[in-house]
């Protein structure tokens, strides 16, 4: 029983122990809060033209929020800026004194200067309200890093106490594009080029400067999309008009299916139906080759048909030639009918490959990071819709010559064409490629004889 009442008496005190130890804790950590100014946040509004960021040496606007704690009170705050920060045209600063939700009146005073602003209260600021102070126009050092105001503030009793250092602004330094964005804010003719509303929301100059190399990449990355999936759809396209043209019904009409089916529908409605409808049935695929493979297969069904026209262009003498010279039908598919065919069908496959580069944008409903993506990130971000004009500048930078070497092919098929046609005393001597084929098999008979 001894033993067991021991046993008892000194858990009792373990747990006494516990207990005001807890108290102890509690009571001094309600005692840390209640002391001075709690710093909740200290931020930096972006001053890009395109992007978040903050930069050294532009003016922006800076904001610094605390918490007044309990049995305190505020009657001045002064905040010490880091040096290199400099002011600009209009420099100014006024705090809100806020009651949860609700804004309070709070008279004041308030000076700045490039060192320091201080908000001197006509009443001091009770405990448990927040104190905002915004500061305009201030340009914060030109070196990139990260920066903090410092300070202090004055209780009702004048008594000045340190403020405890606020969290860090990161700052980055102005780029060339940023520079010249800059110079252009200050250039008269872009103030009234801007003060025409189309021109502005449309053909931002400032904006055109920084879309440029902030869409580069999505450029990029929908030129790969295209340069890889066409070359894809290739292939695919020239079996499939195989199976067009096969003897066989069943295999036409399967062959029928897939290239009506694909021509039949909108590219946008593949394109839900490969993101989303894949991953129920457990298909999980890269976006990048998910779109690349989307796009092969949307490319393939038209170039099937443009594939199957060239070779049904080609006349069917040729077919017979072929075979009188003893060659087996794929031989003369792939040694005379296809050589022909291509030469034929480059212009027609040139606007497909220009359509499909175009057609990448649709990817950016699925959230695919390509060209047209970039832009709609810039839009949201700047509420103006020149990052839209200058997207469409880079699909001209491709299209447009495409379109020229297009146009240059076509004459010179033309005039292949009428050249042929002329006669006999204007045709330059050219043998045909059939008409090589059979002196070559001429020769090896005569050979074969000897």
């Amino acid at each position: 029983m001894n033993k067991h009442s021991t046993a008892s008496s000194t858990i009792r005190s373990i747990l006494v122990t516990i207990a005001v130890l807890s108290l102890i804790v509690c009571l001094t950590a309600g005692s840390t809060q209640a002391v001075g100014l709690t710093i909740n946040k200290t931020t930096a509004q972006s001053n890009q033209i395109v992007g978040n960021n903050i930069i050294g040496g532009v003016p922006t606007r800076i904001t610094w929020e605390a918490t007044v704690g309990a049995n305190e009170t505020v009657k001045q705050i002064t905040l010490v800026f880091p040096e290199g920060t400099a002011l600009g045209e209009g420099a100014n600063s006024k705090a809100t004194v806020l009651d949860d939700l609700t804004r309070l009146d709070a008279p004041q005073t308030s000076t700045i200067s490039a060192e320091q602003t201080t908000v001197t209260f006509d009443e001091p600021v009770a405990s448990g309200l927040l104190i905002r102070i915004e500061m305009y126009f201030i340009a914060l050092p030109e070196a990139s890093g990260e920066y903090r105001l410092t300070g202090s503030y004055v209780d009702s009793a004048g008594k000045e106490r340190e403020l405890q250092a606020s969290r860090a602004i990161s700052v980055i330094s102005a780029t060339t594009v940023d520079v010249i964005t800059l110079w252009m804010d200050d250039q008269p003719w872009v103030e009234l080029w801007n003060s025409v509303l189309f021109l502005k929301v449309f053909l931002n100059p400032q904006l055109i400067v920084a879309s440029i190399p902030a869409l580069f990449l999505g450029w990029l990355r929908s030129l790969l999309l295209v340069l890889v999936g066409f070359p894809l759809a290739i292939p695919i396209g020239l079996a499939i008009s195989f199976l067009r043209m096969s003897k066989l019904r069943i295999i036409r009409f399967f062959a029928a299916i897939y290239v009506n089916v694909i021509r039949g529908t909108p590219l946008f409605l593949q394109i839900y139906i490969a993101f989303f409808g894949l991953p129920f049935l457990g298909i999980s695929i890269d976006s990048y080759i998910l779109g690349i493979l989307v796009l092969a297969v949307n490319s393939s069904a038209y170039l099937a048909e443009i594939f199957r026209a060239g070779i049904q262009s080609i006349p069917k003498g040729q077919f017979e030639a072929s075979a009188s010279l003893g060659m087996h039908p794929a031989q003369t598919m792939f040694h005379v009918i296809l050589p022909q065919t291509i030469r034929r069908v480059i212009p027609t496959a040139t606007s497909e490959f220009i359509l499909l580069y175009k057609d990448t944008s649709l990817l950016a409903a699925v959230g695919v990071m390509e060209q047209m993506m970039f832009a709609k990130s810039m839009v949201a971000s700047t509420g103006n819709m020149t990052p839209y004009i200058v997207s469409a500048g880079y699909y001209l930078l491709i299209t447009l010559p495409l379109t020229k070497i297009i146009a240059e092919f076509e004459k010179k098929l033309a005039a292949a064409d009428d050249n042929s046609s002329a006669p006999d005393d204007k045709k330059k001597p050219k043998m045909s490629l059939l008409e090589r084929m059979k002196s070559i098999q001429k020769i090896k008979a005569l050979r074969n004889k000897k």
